[in-house]
């Protein structure tokens, strides 16, 4: 997604998927100042909405710059048959854990537990 996207996103105020967990967090005056910026500027959308969205907007960009490091295991090759080998970077890692507290959340969603 890129930033452009986001902006688009807001513009349709639509609504993801949600956790019954809530992260409470303490904003800089800065970005506090910010966020009811965009609330202005995107009045269908809630400042929680923003927020999401931009964390998410984030959490995609980090883990598209984690470097790929290369492991020792070989699992395909490219289409002019050199080797590609698996990542052993933090991407699997992060990826991993992941998938664990998904699956966490995923349970506590259908229990109808905040935390």
């Amino acid at each position: 997604m890129r930033i452009q996207d986001l902006v688009q996103h807001w513009e349709n105020a639509s609504r993801g998927e949600r956790t019954q967990r809530e992260f409470s967090i303490h904003l800089p005056l800065k970005e506090a100042s910010q966020i009811l910026a965009l609330k202005e500027m995107y009045p269908d959308c809630t400042e929680e909405q923003l927020l999401t969205d931009l964390l998410c907007f984030a959490l995609q960009q980090l883990r598209e710059s984690f470097p790929y490091e290369r492991g020792d295991k070989q699992i395909a090759q490219d289409e002019y048959g050199d080797p590609i080998y698996e990542d052993a970077g933090q991407t699997p890692r992060f990826i991993q854990l992941t998938q664990k507290y998904r699956q966490t959340l995923e349970v506590e969603h259908h229990r109808g537990e905040p935390n």
